[in-house]
């Protein structure tokens, strides 16, 4: 072969190779362990991509009917191909920091977590550093600077009851009462679950303390637990169903899937604001595990979350939607943030929102309804220290 011809073969192979590079997917070569955002991948249409190839999405302690995540992991496995597995839905905050711990390496470890704010700490290490595409729309304060963790939505305690409990409780202090004898309970250790804690703090602002004593709040749990009207069972679908209670402490945003719950099983819920204490809780925490065993669909679930979008469900989903481009079908379905005002969770993006579902409206909002208060998460923090030696003696 002559020299011209050795240049022009060696032109034509550089064309060929540029070419294909050209056409190659953004994700070829892509950490999905290690990728930031969805930049890194080359924008959600590829993170989608990857996402389905991987298949499957390890949660944790996310029941279907909290705060409306059914809604969203019908979404993944509908408009994405993901299949969700669901891991001790119950479980608190502090059992999902433990999987992740007790898990490594095991096709069965959480992908993510969503978790109480003060459980943050004892994950240190543990979060991968992610930036979803709404990040600026997050509130600095409810947020890690270099994207370990962001808050996703909050609530407030309210009170659930069968209806066929005579007289209807309507205040934290009316639970002092021995018609409720064997009703009373909550979600939970309130030295491991966030929900707890929260309802700890309730109880204490309508006896007289506040988020800087709870002291009356553990006094009047031993009174009705000596009483016999607190059971310290945890308040779940399960032993709702086996009547082991009838009265509990729950967030709102809980209120209209324990209300459906409840129908399927033939009871009427009704569910109130104690109007004796309206308390906050900081927001719950989404995180992803640094070494999930499916990185990139644990990304694709914090970009659903925290997507604003006011948009189609699983179900109105049509074969023409699917087959839109993995890009186009992320803008069309409904993001999280909204999934969350549909379950009655305050999402975190609040402010920024434009569009936003219309809430349930399964609460009843007595009047004179005490000004709401916020537990710091220091005072969260003092206030676990206090209960994990008091707990254990009410």
């Amino acid at each position: 072969m002559s020299k011209k011809l050795k240049v022009i073969s060696a032109a034509a192979g550089i064309v060929l190779a540029s070419t294909a590079l050209a056409v190659m997917p953004a994700t070829a070569g892509v950490n999905a362990a290690t990728a930031t955002s969805a930049a890194s991948f080359g924008g959600i249409g590829n993170l989608i991509k990857a996402a389905k190839k991987e298949g499957t999405l390890n949660l944790i302690a996310t029941p279907r009917d909290w705060a409306n995540y059914g809604a969203a992991m019908d979404i993944m496995t509908k408009a994405f191909g993901i299949k969700i597995v669901s891991d001790n839905p119950d479980g608190s905050s502090a059992q999902e920091i433990t999987a992740i711990r007790t898990t490594k390496n095991m096709e069965k470890m959480p992908d993510v977590v969503d978790i109480g704010l003060s459980y943050v700490a004892s994950g240190a290490g543990l979060f991968a550093n992610y930036r979803v595409q709404t990040w600026n729309d997050i509130p600095k304060a409810w947020k890690s600077p270099v994207g370990n963790w962001y808050g996703a939505y909050t609530g407030s305690i309210a009170m659930c009851y069968d209806a066929t409990v005579t007289p209807a409780p309507t205040s934290i202090a009316s639970l002092d009462n021995i018609a409720y004898k064997n009703m009373f309970a909550i979600q939970g250790d309130p030295t491991a679950a966030q929900q707890a804690l929260i309802s700890v703090f309730a109880v204490s602002v309508a006896k007289g303390g506040s988020v800087k004593n709870i002291q009356p709040g553990i006094d009047f749990f031993h009174k009705l637990k000596s009483q016999g009207i607190f059971v310290p069972v945890t308040a779940n679908a399960s032993a709702f169903a086996s009547g082991s209670f009838k009265i509990m402490l729950t967030w709102d945003y809980n209120a209209p899937g324990f209300i459906a719950l409840a129908k399927t099983i033939g009871k009427t819920v009704k569910c109130t604001y104690p109007k004796d204490a309206l308390v906050a809780g900081t927001p719950y925490v989404l995180a992803i595990n640094k070494t999930a065993p499916h990185p990139a669909a644990a990304r694709l679930w914090e970009e659903l979350m925290f997507s604003m979008k006011n948009g189609k469900l699983a179900e109105d989903l049509t074969a023409a939607d699917l087959a839109l481009p993995p890009a186009e079908l992320f803008a069309l379905v409904m993001g999280g943030q909204n999934v969350y005002i549909s379950g009655g969770a305050s999402p975190i993006t609040s402010a920024s929102m434009t569009d936003k579902v219309a809430p349930p409206t399964a609460l009843t909002v007595p009047a004179g309804l005490p000004k709401s208060v916020l537990p710091s998460l220091a005072q969260q923090n003092v206030a676990t220290a206090v209960l994990k030696t008091a707990w254990s003696k009410i």
